[in-house]
């Protein structure tokens, strides 16, 4: 018989459990994004996202190992309306919120923070619509990250009063009950993967 969870726990869980739950959905995304079946429809679903809810300015994110690679939603796009720029994030310092840089396919990058790849542009977008990476996902709109918090920091710390629509990019295998929350934790707007979109109830 399974035992029951501590709800002490679930509201406050220790490091090594978000850890462990991090490390399987790192393992689940991998997965995941090796079948081509499950790129082509997120592909599909992120172009209807786009469609849907995008204005002329979108920021999304530089692919990691598993991570959907949004780049040719994103080319498409772009192609679609000269008026239309893409951004994507540069961490001028660590821990500090992230700034969006115009990019397009023929923008030349340059490596970062993080060894991630960021455009050397140097010119800064606002984006209207901003694309999250999630390691994992709940039907309420909270993700699980790499735990460094850049993306919490960023939208508390967004200029203005219109905070752009925020929509994660997942797949559905790491979509989990198990998700804790805790206090600085930001719901995104909306999460999108192969299967569908969530919330539900913005379907």
């Amino acid at each position: 018989m399974e035992r029951e969870l501590d709800p002490s726990i679930a509201c406050n869980p220790v490091p090594a459990a978000k850890k462990a739950l991090r490390r399987m959905l790192l393992e689940a995304r991998l997965q995941a994004a090796s079948e081509p079946a499950h790129n082509a429809a997120l592909g599909r679903r992120v172009l209807d996202a786009l469609k849907r809810y995008g204005g002329d300015s979108i920021g999304f994110y530089w692919p990691l190992s598993g991570e959907f690679d949004a780049r040719p939603a994103i080319s498409v796009w772009l192609a679609a309306d000269a008026r239309r720029e893409a951004s994507l994030p540069i961490v001028k310092e660590r821990g500090t919120p992230l700034e969006f840089h115009a990019w397009t396919p023929d923008t030349q990058m340059k490596i970062g923070h993080h060894k991630i790849a960021e455009p050397i542009s140097g010119q800064v977008v606002i984006p209207e619509l901003l694309f999250v990476p999630c390691v994992g996902f709940d039907e309420d709109g909270y993700r699980l990250g790499y735990g460094g918090g850049y993306y919490d920091r960023t939208l508390a710390a967004w200029p203005g009063s219109a905070r752009p629509l925020t929509v994660g990019i997942a797949y559905e295998a790491c979509r989990t009950s198990a998700l804790q929350r805790e206090a600085h934790d930001i719901p995104l707007d909306l999460i999108v993967t192969e299967a569908g979109l969530y919330p539900r109830a913005a379907s």
